[in-house]
């Protein structure tokens, strides 16, 4: 029987509806609107593309959406003043600065200077040391999207075997952290994991996440495992995954697709916190 294809296009439209309806009850009984705002430096596509998709569903929940744009040759200062004019403006509940930043802009610098209160991306070293601490915070959109498709199959994670392969900042790292609060046994691999393939089988949930075309093989995964593929590699102008999708088809129970798995559920968790960050304000 081949595995159940998880949409990740229709759980994000579903989590939509419910932040909808927060939305309007919150304008409604607080005169409160949440509001986000976004910082662009230059004009990579990627990230022209990735800005204007949550300039839409900003706009589509009924959100206050307010974009800077400025050119690649900004200082690392003024977009320092931009992130500290966001922190200090009151319509604004949730700040993102668009990244990759230019190479004359020091990444760390910029995340650092916004508000964790604020930091609806979960970058934020407070936010992390919170999520490994098990305490209320912003949680990386990606991973926080990971858990959410996984829940959604009705997979019980306590005491489940969790591989992630990948360690990084955004996806690896606090994905492992989540799964770990549901009390699963989290296995991090990465480049330097010996015997990976055996290593992957030991998971009924496997994390994709290096960035390499198809490199999971059917064989790697257990029979009735839950794959999620995070992988965005395009390869003959087609975007494919971290895992060969068709052969695993035949030996997973549920797998996301690339595209229309992860991808979608990621700004929706950024709506999410923005929802939660402007909640948090009557608090």
């Amino acid at each position: 029987m081949p595995a159940t294809i998880i949409d990740g296009k229709q759980v994000a439209a579903e989590i939509r509806v419910e932040l909808g309806k927060k939305v309007a009850e919150l304008k409604a009984k607080h005169g409160l609107t949440p509001g986000i705002g976004v910082i662009l430096v230059g004009e990579d596509p990627a990230s022209q593309s990735y800005v204007k998709g949550k300039d839409k569903a900003a706009n589509e929940l009924g959100f206050y959406s307010q974009i800077v744009r400025v050119p690649v040759e900004t200082t690392e200062a003024e977009v320092l003043k931009l992130v500290a004019d966001f922190n200090k403006d009151p319509k604004i509940h949730g700040i993102l600065v668009q990244l990759p930043l230019p190479a004359h802009i020091n990444e760390n610098a910029v995340i650092y200077a916004i508000d964790p209160m604020k930091d609806v991306d979960g970058f934020h070293p407070v936010n992390i040391g919170k999520l490994h601490m098990g305490e209320e915070c912003f949680v990386p959109c990606t991973a926080a999207g990971i858990v959410e498709l996984i829940k959604r199959t009705g997979t019980e994670l306590k005491g489940k075997n969790a591989t992630v392969v990948g360690r990084s900042n955004i996806v690896g790292k606090p994905v492992s952290m989540l799964l770990l609060a549901e009390h699963a046994t989290v296995t991090i691999c990465h480049s330097r994991t010996k015997d990976l393939p055996g290593e992957c089988r030991r998971g009924d949930v496997l994390v994709a996440a290096v960035g390499k075309a198809k490199m999971i093989q059917a064989d790697w995964i257990k029979p009735g495992a839950v794959v999620i593929d995070v992988g965005v590699n395009r390869v003959e102008g087609k975007l494919v995954g971290d895992v060969d999708f068709d052969a695993a088809l035949g030996v997973a129970a549920a797998i996301t697709p690339v595209p229309g798995g992860v991808g979608p559920m990621t700004i929706t968790m950024l709506m999410k916190n923005t929802v939660i960050a402007a909640e948090r304000t009557l608090k």
